[in-house]
């Protein structure tokens, strides 16, 4: 089943330590088999009160792809870039339709 990761990044920590995780982020999806669907999408509230900041999606050909990579020792290696910045991530997984 194909699995999408939906990430919001809200308030900014350091936007310079930021700017560097952004640039190396789409090659460790790569490394697991993911890449970004929509990176820094605009969104249009249809209903509800979900109000993202900066929304990307990423997709993978299964979650155990997707929780491979957020495993991943290339990932955890750039995650302190983005200390104290705010970020929500789902994980949702389903049929490709």
């Amino acid at each position: 089943m194909a699995a999408l990761l939906i990430g919001n990044v809200g308030t900014l920590g350091d936007p310079e330590a930021m700017a560097e995780y952004r640039a190396k982020v789409g090659s460790t999806l790569a490394l697991h088999g993911g890449g970004f669907v929509i990176r820094n999408g605009t969104f249009e509230v249809l209903e509800g009160i979900w109000r993202p900041d900066h929304l990307s999606v990423m997709g993978f050909p299964s979650a155990e792809q997707a929780h491979r990579w957020y495993r991943s020792p290339e990932y955890r290696e750039i995650v302190p870039l983005r200390a104290g910045t705010h970020m929500d991530l789902i994980l949702v997984e389903g049929q490709a339709v």
